[in-house]
């Protein structure tokens, strides 16, 4: 269902298109396979709120190579958010781990935007009361930069420099109906 809230596409200057998105998905899934020699013990995590439908259209990029299924489930970090106390409102969506749990397991976690870290650095604290992976990396659509923590993905679909000012906004047709990243905002 649409996200009534989300800003109409032709806001902001569009950056990568349903095409561009895609290709950025399969390249992700192949470099996870390849880094992973196989899909054995993977576990793919997506953040909310889109970094689980990415999560699950990786998975299926996976599945379609290895022709085997990738557990997928998702990762609320609200409760291990450093932030809390300047942004309380967020709502708490669920955790949702596949069967078998991530323990002994590599868990990649995947998210939309790579800004600051300090989202990555908060799924890790989540992750830390939920089991002991034998691994955690981490994907992501966009990185734009300016990171204040120090947190490196190990798999990008776009390196996007950005200024401070500047918003990134990853629209998905599961989440908004239609596949687009768009840049608003002025220059530093």
């Amino acid at each position: 269902m649409p996200d009534p809230t989300a800003e109409p596409l032709d806001a902001g200057r569009i950056v990568l298109d349903d095409a561009d998105i895609a290709r950025a998905l399969t390249r992700i899934s192949h470099e996870i396979l390849e880094r992973n020699k196989g899909a054995e013990d993977l576990v793919l995590l997506g953040l909310h709120t889109r970094g689980v439908p990415l999560a699950k259209r990786i998975a299926a990029g996976i599945a379609e190579v290895e022709g085997t299924p990738v557990p997928t489930g998702s990762l609320d970090v609200t409760m291990y958010r450093d932030d809390l106390r300047s942004h309380p409102t967020r709502a708490p969506h669920k955790t949702d781990l596949p069967a078998g749990g991530i323990d002994g397991r590599i868990v990649v976690l995947v998210d939309d935007v790579l800004y600051s870290g300090r989202t990555i650095r908060a799924a890790l604290d989540a992750l830390s009361d939920l089991g002991r992976p034998s691994a955690v990396r981490l994907a992501v659509l966009v990185d734009r930069g300016h990171r204040e923590l120090p947190i490196r993905a190990d798999h990008v679909g776009k390196n996007l420099p950005t200024a401070r000012s500047e918003k990134v906004r990853v629209r998905l047709a599961e989440t908004d109906g239609a596949d687009a990243v768009t840049i608003t905002g002025g220059t530093e």
